[in-house]
């Protein structure tokens, strides 16, 4: 009589790990938008929904930084204006010396701001 090989616990654990994240995975909206693009999007949107009723409490600072190669480094931050959660790729980060916060450039250029730019 054959035996049946019996899932190892690797396996479960590889595939326990593919299903906790495959609620990221949705590519139904970002279908035109290039891969770093989509991914810092979920990046986001995982970001907002961690800090839920904390972004308030900390509008203006910087969450994450990551290193996308050797010259250029992308930062996570909540806008002090808007309160979103921001990439400086894709809105920019401008810091307002005066206030000591960040802001992203749309809000930075409502509000007539002239801080420092921060490219990666």
């Amino acid at each position: 009589m054959p035996t049946t090989k019996k899932a190892s616990r690797e396996d479960s654990a590889k595939q326990r790990s593919r299903s906790s994240y495959s609620i990221y995975l949705d590519d139904s909206e970002d279908q035109g938008l290039p891969s770093d693009e989509s991914g810092r999007l979920k990046v986001k949107k995982h970001y907002e929904e961690l800090l839920g009723i904390r972004v308030e409490k900390l509008k203006g600072q910087v969450l994450n930084r990551e290193k996308i190669n050797k010259n250029i480094e992308g930062i996570y931050f909540i806008c002090g204006e808007c309160k979103k959660v921001c990439h400086n790729l894709d809105e920019g980060l401008i810091q307002d010396l005066e206030n000591q916060v960040h802001l992203c450039r749309a809000c930075a250029k409502g509000k007539g701001i002239r801080g420092t730019a921060v490219q990666g």
